[in-house]
């Protein structure tokens, strides 16, 4: 299941990065929900979802023909989070008494930061194939922060 371009996007991306964060391939997501990857705080991890990758880049492109930049997209923006220096900060903020737009505000600068990271990893992609995706993962984050209109 594409398990060599997974094992390259970690080796190039974790030197890249210089990152110590521990990298684990998984063959899928252990939920239904369509997650390609995610951070785990504690264990300083990052972990990739290789059926939900997939699947994700077949919804947003149509064919998995770009699959190999979008496996390098999705590390990076997950290294994003592991190496992002207000991340703590920002979550221990989540615990506390907030509005829901407050709370919708910090969400969106947390996953901001990420893919900020995520794009000075990529310097060398397609800017408007980054921004396609950046722009899709970012579009509900940006939704919960825009006033209701009754």
């Amino acid at each position: 299941m594409n398990t060599e371009l997974f094992n390259q996007a970690v080796t190039e991306l974790l030197h890249r990065s210089d990152s110590r964060a521990l990298v684990h391939v998984e063959p899928h997501f252990p939920d239904s929900r369509l997650v390609g990857g995610k951070y785990h705080m504690g264990s300083h991890t990052v972990y990739l979802y290789k059926k939900e990758i997939m699947e994700q880049c077949r919804m947003l492109f149509g064919s998995l023909a770009p699959l190999k930049a979008y496996i390098y997209v999705i590390l990076a923006h997950e290294l994003g989070h592991a190496e992002d220096v207000e991340l703590v900060d920002l979550s221990n903020l989540l615990d506390g008494p907030l509005t829901v737009s407050e709370q919708a505000e910090i969400r969106l600068r947390i996953e901001e930061n990420a893919w900020r990271y995520a794009e000075s990893l990529l310097f060398d992609m397609d800017p408007v194939f980054l921004r396609t995706i950046i722009d899709e993962s970012l579009f509900s984050y940006r939704q919960a922060i825009e006033p209701h209109i009754a």
